[in-house]
């Protein structure tokens, strides 16, 4: 971090530290799909990657956080240790990515274990996961019962939609508001050869796409698709000794915005403030010193509303911020380096925690943006978080 006056609450920052990171070979899992492969076999796999990568073995985890897949108890036996310190399962839902890291540094912190595994697994698309829909309801923690469904809002998609449609008007955002958002998500893609889609594509193919629910179109969607990732955190001084450079925490906060539907009016705005007060302030940094940022995007929307609310820019700008190569590789903020997942895969945020790790370190190969010393993670969604990397 700078060597700024330190101020502020220090009661997680640079304790702990991610220190080995797995995911699954997206693009492979997307041609062959497999309906016998399940989430605990994608987990595994990226757990195993992830414990290769930071030089550990599995008897030296003592906790686990296992997300989407359906049991610890399962996955724990599967893994032959019966006995943790710290066991927990989470929700599938692209909010609980930071909500896991959060949680595994807050463990580590506190005492409680000191090494945690986070282990996300999902066979969404082996098994036919459908997000919306006739006859249709989309697995979501929100239990908006029939008062969306009635409407037709049987989808995020469809919600987040209806924001993007409010900021439109609220903010005289054009139609082609979120091109350059989709189309730097396929740059990159196209350098990540992990990445389910790795070709560009042009302003004309995005303009053309078919409307998805209007005013999204195509390429504004994430990518349904099987897959595991891993991330590993434990203490900074055990970090130190291990196989990598960490990535230490510097801070991580979260905020919600919870009513009965998903949207909100005010596209995470208030919830995006709260978090950025507290997680600039304990990190000691200000947004103009993050280097990249890898921001949650089950559609691209999100972005623009957590640009606003990170405050990278002005509120009501974002559409305008973003055009002119801002957020690409060799601009003012790359975002989403790996490719998000639009171009990527959808992780539900897990994997552009471990990009994040990689930038951290300097491993992003062709994508690998200068001196990546200080990234962020951050999702802008109805539980909000964000969560500084630095080296």
């Amino acid at each position: 971090m700078n060597g700024a006056a330190q101020h502020g609450s220090t009661a997680i920052r640079d304790k702990t530290a991610i220190v080995g990171i797995g995911t699954t070979n997206f693009g492979a899992v997307y041609r062959d799909l497999d309906p016998e492969r399940s989430a605990y076999d994608l987990g595994m796999e990226a757990l195993k990657h992830a414990l290769d990568d930071a030089g550990l073995n599995k008897s030296d985890l003592d906790g686990l956080i296992v997300v989407r897949i359906p049991g610890y108890t399962r996955f724990a036996e599967m893994l032959g240790m019966p006995h943790l310190r710290l066991v927990n399962v989470l929700e599938g839902g692209g909010r609980m990515a930071g909500v896991a890291l959060q949680y595994a540094t807050m463990v580590v912190v506190t005492g409680q274990a000191d090494t945690v595994a986070v282990v996300y697994g999902n066979n969404g698309r082996s098994v036919g996961a459908r997000y919306g829909g006739e006859g249709s309801r989309m697995p979501s923690p929100d239990d908006t019962g029939p008062y969306e469904t009635m409407y037709g809002f049987t989808s995020p998609g469809a919600a987040v939609a209806m924001m993007w449609h409010r900021y439109q008007y609220e903010y005289n955002a054009p139609d082609d508001g979120l091109a350059a958002v989709a189309i730097n998500n396929r740059k990159n893609g196209a350098l990540n050869s992990n990445a389910v889609f790795q070709k560009p594509i042009t302003y004309e193919e995005y303009v053309n796409a078919r409307f998805i629910a209007v005013p999204l179109r195509l390429f504004d969607y994430c990518i349904i698709n099987d897959g595991g990732v891993s991330f590993i955190v434990t203490t900074a001084a055990r970090a130190k000794t291990l196989k990598h450079p960490p990535a230490y925490i510097g801070a991580t906060y979260a905020a919600s915005n919870l009513n009965h539907n998903y949207h909100v009016q005010d596209f995470w705005w208030e919830a995006c403030q709260d978090v950025s007060r507290r997680v600039y302030k304990e990190a000691n940094i200000t947004p103009s010193e993050i280097k990249c940022a890898e921001i949650y995007d089950n559609f691209t929307p999100t972005i623009v509303f957590a640009l606003e609310g990170f405050g990278f820019c002005e509120r009501g700008t974002g559409h305008e911020w973003v055009r002119g190569g801002r957020i690409e590789l060799g601009g003012q903020l790359p975002v989403n380096t790996c490719g998000g997942h639009t171009s990527e895969s959808y992780m539900q945020g897990h994997a552009l925690i471990c990009e994040a790790v990689r930038q951290v370190r300097g491993e992003a190969g062709a994508r690998q943006v200068p001196n990546a010393d200080v990234v962020q993670y951050n999702c802008a969604s109805p539980i909000t978080t964000a969560t500084i990397l630095h080296r």
